[in-house]
């Protein structure tokens, strides 16, 4: 009698990256606190917000290679104590390292999550692999939501940062404890029986290739422009973090009824037309003011909803071959480039703030205020180029797509009764 229990499984899962979202919400929540706090340039909140996603690929791609050796239960248990003691590094951080080094250490629970939670929920559910992965992701944008409304009503209440970060202790302690009770599976590769030798393979052919590649784009779509948006459109409107909530809360809604969604218009399908809707929602971002830009806030959460579980599943349903390696290298690729893009994006936002400065004077409040109006739209507009490219690639794709299955049916001999 089988002891794998595939809800229980699919629960603590859900905890997992309620954690890792929760991380992302917070974080995103006091930001501009931590930067008044420890006297920081918004170059180096970039740099600490670039080590959550440099211990992601870190991690994910490490935990790729070596899940079908050592299991997914003894990474989830590593997950379980990175994600400690990032909590416990940041809630008693005394500077730029500190934090650096607690946001590295979350950043590599967060990977471990995603490396070990993919491939399970990819093999407990075999026959349902893009929905259940888009059921699964709803809890990253879920967890925001929840991050971000604990920062507005814990900071109403004077209550200090530090014990935000804290309270992400419960559900990290209620999904290592679960985790560490259950059976788990082999992972799906292992058990259809493909190679090492054929991951590696799928792991280098042209279609896998263009997914990764396209995983960069998506990845600084979505995530960047939501862990980004306090601070800069915090000038813009006085509630720049319910922009993040409302399209955190959209994503919710959107993964949850992404059975139907996927069925009629393939995960294919489903890539072109977020990538259209987030450009959309890009461009209304970043030229709406007042209260006109939740209405872009609600654009563009639709557009980025299905882009990171749609981008996994599409590899686990056509591509599966690449096993556990080629989920996680995925995944790898996407929080790199945000890695990346956030560094360079948070430097490029101070020389806009400089650029629009009063020149030859001592800048106010008040002019520091408008520069920063104005720079962080700025921002916003370079990142508008991302999704626009992916809407040619995706449409590519689809074409691809539509080739390859019609010469699989031409392909089928049909037999016809006498």
């Amino acid at each position: 009698m089988s002891t794998i229990k595939p809800n229980k499984l699919f629960v603590a899962s859900c905890l997992a990256l309620l954690v890792t979202s929760l991380s992302f919400g917070i974080r995103a929540g006091i930001m501009n606190k931590l930067g008044t706090d420890f006297h920081l340039s918004t170059e180096q909140l970039g740099v600490i917000t670039a080590a959550a996603f440099w211990g992601f690929p870190l991690a994910i791609v490490i935990g790729g290679f070596v899940v079908d050796a050592i299991g997914m239960k003894k990474l989830l248990i590593g997950a379980f104590v990175f994600h400690l003691l990032g909590i416990l590094f940041t809630v008693f951080s005394s500077g730029y390292l500190s934090l650096f080094i607690s946001t590295l250490f979350i950043g590599i629970g967060n990977g471990t999550v995603e490396a070990a939670c993919n491939p399970l929920v990819a093999s407990i559910y075999t026959d349902n692999k893009t929905t259940k992965l888009n059921h699964f992701h709803l809890w990253f944008p879920g967890g925001i939501v929840i991050g971000t409304l604990l920062v507005l009503l814990l900071n109403s209440v004077n209550i200090g940062w530090q014990v935000q970060v804290a309270l992400m202790i419960i559900p990290t302690l209620a999904y290592g404890y679960l985790f560490s009770t259950l059976d788990f599976p082999v992972t799906e590769r292992v058990a259809s029986g493909y190679s090492t030798a054929d991951m590696y393979k799928a792991s280098l052919s042209p279609l896998f290739i263009f997914m990764f590649i396209s995983m960069f784009g998506t990845a600084v779509t979505e995530l960047f422009t939501g862990q980004w948006i306090d601070v800069l459109l915090k000038n813009v409107t006085d509630n720049a973090i319910l922009i993040l909530t409302l399209t955190t809360g959209v994503m919710v809604i959107g993964r949850g009824l992404a059975g139907p969604i996927v069925h009629r218009f393939s995960p294919q399908g489903v890539l072109l037309m977020s990538s259209i809707i987030a450009a959309i929602g890009l461009y209304l971002l970043s030229t709406l003011t007042g209260n006109a830009i939740f209405f872009a806030a609600l654009v563009f959460g639709i557009g980025v909803c299905y882009f990171w579980p749609t981008m996994i599943g599409f590899v686990a349903e056509y591509i599966p071959k690449s096993g556990a390696l080629g989920l996680n290298l995925m995944g790898g690729a996407g929080m790199f480039a945000v890695s990346v893009y956030s560094i360079f994006m948070g430097k490029h936002y101070d020389e806009l703030v400089a650029k629009y400065l009063p020149s030859g004077t001592t800048a106010d409040a008040a002019a520091i205020t408008s520069a920063k109006s104005l720079a962080g739209p700025e921002v916003l507009k370079l990142t508008l180029i991302i999704p626009v490219v992916l809407i040619v690639g995706f449409i590519g794709l689809n074409l691809y797509m539509r080739a390859a299955k019609k010469k699989r049916t031409e392909a089928v001999p049909v037999f016809q009764a006498e």
